[in-house]
């Protein structure tokens, strides 16, 4: 597949680098989950006083592959160049140090001469921690809270993007409880890993989730929290938010 081919090219690139310690993938492709529509996730790890050198060779670096399309310095959770090849292949190039280096999701090293990657092999999970949990069992209500003030001032399409946030949020609590070491992936995976009965519902909301069916679409997402609201309060750290809980589960 062509990801691989520009891992391959990318990466003899980068092993020549005298700043680069370790290259290793993410996403899909450090799951070993790619198909040939993925992105490729690739991360370099560098010291961090070799850092800012570093980042200036980026680009020369990823025109390995191929003629860079399109092409945007970023920062998010790390310096990230978001580069779009001529055969229109996406690779996201991240820069990390051992200080940033976030321990989540899976990795597959590619070039590690020193096993610096080694202590984080560990670590590696798709778990939400209970910390992200109580925040998406918040946002879920919040969002249903919100949807009631667009759908009584009679805003459709606000009505309609609010209720995608919280479906957003509600797929990762639903991960969380029937599929909780996939947690994190939520909405993308929804599909495969969600019970059938679970996952019927979910389509039901989406098909009625536009301007003109939005109230059905907010009365089946609350049926759907209503039904998982007794787990979730359950599972929550203590109890102070579980009368907003409820209330929000209310019938429209």
């Amino acid at each position: 597949m062509r990801q691989e081919t520009a891992v391959q090219r990318i990466s003899e690139s980068l092993q020549k680098d005298e700043g680069v310690q370790a290259i290793f993938l993410k996403g899909s492709m450090g799951r070993g989950e790619e198909d040939e529509h993925s992105d490729v996730d690739l991360y370099v790890l560098v010291k961090e006083e070799d850092k800012e050198a570093f980042l200036k060779r980026r680009i020369e670096h990823l025109s390995a592959y191929r003629s860079l399309l399109f092409y945007d310095d970023i920062f998010i959770i790390a310096p990230q160049i978001i580069a779009v090849f001529d055969d229109m292949l996406h690779v996201d190039l991240f820069t990390v140090t051992e200080k940033s280096f976030k321990e989540k999701d899976y990795f597959r090293v590619v070039y590690d001469p020193d096993n610096l990657l080694e202590k984080y092999v560990a670590t590696q999970n798709l778990l939400l921690s209970p910390e992200e949990f109580y925040e998406l069992a918040i946002d879920v209500p919040w969002f249903l809270f919100q949807y009631r003030k667009a759908y009584n001032r009679g805003n459709a399409l606000w009505g309609v993007e609010v209720l995608q946030h919280g479906m957003f949020k509600m797929a990762k609590v639903l991960l969380h409880r029937y599929h909780p070491e996939r947690a994190q992936l939520g909405m993308k995976a929804l599909g495969a890993l969600l019970p059938a009965d679970k996952l019927e519902k979910v389509n039901e909301i989406y098909k009625h989730l536009n301007p003109g069916n939005h109230q059905k679409a907010a009365a089946l997402l609350i049926e759907l929290y209503s039904g998982e609201l007794k787990w979730i309060e359950n599972n929550l750290p203590d109890d102070k938010s579980v009368p907003f809980f409820r209330k929000m589960a209310e019938k429209l």
